[in-house]
């Protein structure tokens, strides 16, 4: 069987009955072509199947319209709904997005920034978990970045940060005023560092528990390195297995909170009866558990908002109205307590 020939732009010109010219003037969108004339060569390329060089079309725009998402680990819900609401976000402004998930990895969080697929793209927005300042030499890019997150604190690049000291603190507090005295937390690093989100979140907790005059008690602080069910299973079991007995469980995540939910069920400790929990995320599964798992909603949906709105800003040449005296921008998207029956109260 003969191989079907590539269709040009020239077979497009005669099906139309136009000059090359025109067609390419109507594939790259200029403004000055009669309507008339525009749908003939849109009807010849339907007819032809016609498909556009976008590489070359970006080479002379100087640009792709495709911008870059770099997530740690895309299998948490928390990094598979922001990138879903980064996609939604960006096909609204006209945008795609290619994925480079970084597998939570320093060497390979500096690899995405100066992958071969920066060159693809307009931009990033990067998520990173184990890069901070001190990498600051490292990662200096000649492209628009955008980035999501607390410990990588630098000025010379716009930031989105979501609230994981008053997320937890918030939580903290609130199981507190439910009559809590004493509150372990789960997914404490077992050293110290500026790893991820680990750290924000502990200083939320204890500065909930300093500012209710309750001692910060090291016992009930939980590590668990991974944030995953088992982890959050298996944190519980040791807790519980040296004796430890809280009245109020303040988990890092949500994922962390079902496997410590499902241990203390286990274990014949009722929630919200014996232990009060919250959680960190607010996914979608907190809400089908049984009991329901009150969580914290850092609200991804304006975190990929405003990363996106951010990015295109600088795409566009624009200097971002959210920028501050230094020239970028750092917002700060606030979080919301979201009550379910974990928590609910002592009736």
């Amino acid at each position: 069987m003969a191989q079907q020939r590539h269709v040009t732009m020239h077979d497009v010109a005669r099906r139309a009955g136009v000059s090359v010219k025109t067609v390419s003037n109507v594939v790259n969108d200029y403004q000055f072509v009669r309507d008339s004339t525009r749908n003939k060569v849109l009807a010849a390329i339907d007819e032809l199947g016609y498909s556009v060089n976008m590489t070359a079309k970006n080479l002379r725009q100087g640009h792709s319209n495709i911008i870059g998402l770099s997530i740690p680990d895309p299998r948490m819900p928390y990094f598979a709904e922001l990138s879903a609401y980064v996609m939604e976000e960006a096909r609204a402004r006209g945008k795609h997005v290619i994925f480079n998930p970084s597998g939570g990895d320093r060497q390979a969080e500096l690899d995405v920034l100066h992958s071969s697929i920066s060159s693809l793209t307009d931009g990033l927005i990067f998520s990173p978990l184990h890069l901070n300042t001190t990498d600051a030499a490292d990662i200096k890019v000649d492209y628009p970045l955008v980035i999501i997150g607390e410990h990588l604190r630098l000025d010379t690049y716009d930031r989105v940060l979501t609230e994981n000291t008053t997320g937890i603190y918030n939580a903290t507090t609130r199981l507190i005023e439910l009559g809590c005295q004493r509150i372990a937390i789960i997914g404490v690093h077992e050293w110290e560092t500026t790893y991820g989100s680990s750290p924000y979140r502990l200083k939320g907790y204890r500065k909930a528990l300093a500012d209710a005059g309750l001692p910060n008690d090291p016992a009930l602080e939980i590590p668990a390195i991974i944030w995953y069910q088992p982890d959050g299973a298996a944190a519980v079991a040791r807790m519980l297995d040296d004796g430890i007995r809280p009245d109020g469980l303040v988990c890092m995540n949500d994922l962390l909170a079902v496997g410590a939910m499902q241990e203390l069920a286990k274990r014949g400790i009722r929630i919200p009866q014996d232990v009060k929990v919250f959680g960190f995320d607010d996914s979608t599964d907190s809400q089908y558990l049984s009991p329901s798992l009150s969580s914290v909603n850092p609200n991804l949906k304006e975190v990929a908002r405003m990363s996106v709105k951010l990015l295109c800003d600088r795409i566009e040449g624009r200097v971002p109205e959210e920028a501050g005296p230094n020239g970028f921008a750092e917002v700060v998207v606030p979080s919301k307590l979201m009550e379910r029956e974990s928590s609910a109260p002592d009736r």
